[in-house]
């Protein structure tokens, strides 16, 4: 089974209403925000990632959506396999720790489990978030919306493709790759505006379809105004295929909303290092994605992003996914 498959079979047991049907990101039940995620070892990590980094990062993918639902903080559940290596086991806890002290995250339960000698680490989160008033999914768009990308996309494909060519490769987009930052107080102040949110986990263009196809809308994005950073464009540069490279990488951990017409999101009170950008627009038709260079349609990428089973087809050790694409 694909991963397609098994979220259809998990859908017929998960009938809950709190699950959303298994659409979303995150299950919402009782005024909580529940999500989880897992990472593996060559899957969603190098075994070459310092074990610090890799602490760090489980815990902030699960704050990624959080970050999506306009989700305050609450709690964790930590799913630990021992891999042997005590020093590297505590060098993972060691950034899980300061993960959960920078955005104030109580740690306040979990499970551990031993591994056979030699076999993939997996960690698994739980993170609890607190729920706003409103909790944008990602089935609320709206023929006429605009589509925003809140932060910046590639930077971490990019760091991921210069630890590949060098496993002692450093700098900004390294550091990207490796430690992403959720952004919590953007997602909270967007939450009560936004028809429909969610992270960009396994590439911008692979979630924007995912948007589409939930909310029963034509997505359109314009390529030329999708965000790059000055660190990209300055090793990778900024032409279309730089652009393509960007928007199907995944592990962007930025946001994606799609907000009224008549709203400027770049006129909000965000944190100030925040970069906005209108990238698109929703459009009445059958869900699809569809994209635009210089005016003109574009054709569509062969891969849009990052999936389980597609990925490890081509052997293709890609980036994180989402938990519940």
């Amino acid at each position: 089974m694909d991963e397609a498959e098994v979220i259809g079979r998990l859908q017929r047991i998960a009938t809950h209403p709190a699950a959303r049907g298994l659409k979303d990101d995150a299950a919402v039940l009782d005024g909580l925000v529940l999500t989880h995620d897992s990472i593996a070892e060559n899957v969603h990590f190098l075994s070459t990632d310092p074990p610090a980094s890799v602490g760090w990062k489980l815990v902030a993918v699960n704050l990624s959506d959080l970050a999506a639902k306009g989700a305050e903080a609450a709690g964790a559940l930590l799913s630990m396999a021992l891999g042997g290596d005590t020093a590297w086991d505590a060098e993972f806890l060691t950034g899980v720790e300061h993960a959960c002290e920078s955005y104030r995250l109580p740690l306040i339960g979990g499970d551990t489990i031993a591994l056979p000698p030699r076999s993939p680490r997996v960690f698994g989160l739980t993170a609890i978030g607190r729920a706003a008033e409103r909790v944008p999914d990602r089935a609320g768009g709206r023929a006429g919306d605009r589509l925003w990308l809140i932060g910046t996309i590639g930077d971490a494909a990019a760091g991921l493709k210069q630890l590949r060519a060098d496993p002692r490769a450093s700098g900004v987009l390294v550091e990207i790759y490796r430690r992403p930052v959720p952004l919590l107080a953007d997602g909270r102040a967007l939450a009560p505006l936004a028809h429909a949110m969610m992270d960009v986990s396994d590439g911008l263009l692979l979630d924007a379809r995912r948007m589409a196809v939930a909310s029963g809308c034509a997505i359109e994005i314009d390529l030329d105004h999708v965000p790059l950073s000055g660190a990209f464009v300055a090793e990778f540069g900024g032409d279309r295929a730089a652009r393509l490279f960007a928007a199907t990488g995944g592990d962007d951990y930025a946001l994606l909303a799609a907000l009224p017409p008549e709203l400027d999101a770049a006129t909000l009170c965000l944190p100030s290092a925040t970069r906005i950008a209108a990238i698109g627009t929703l459009r009445d038709g059958r869900p699809q994605l569809r994209l635009t260079s210089n005016g003109a349609p574009l054709d569509l990428p062969e891969s849009l992003g990052f999936e389980h089973s597609r990925n490890h087809d081509r052997n293709d050790s890609g980036a994180p996914v989402a938990d519940r694409a």
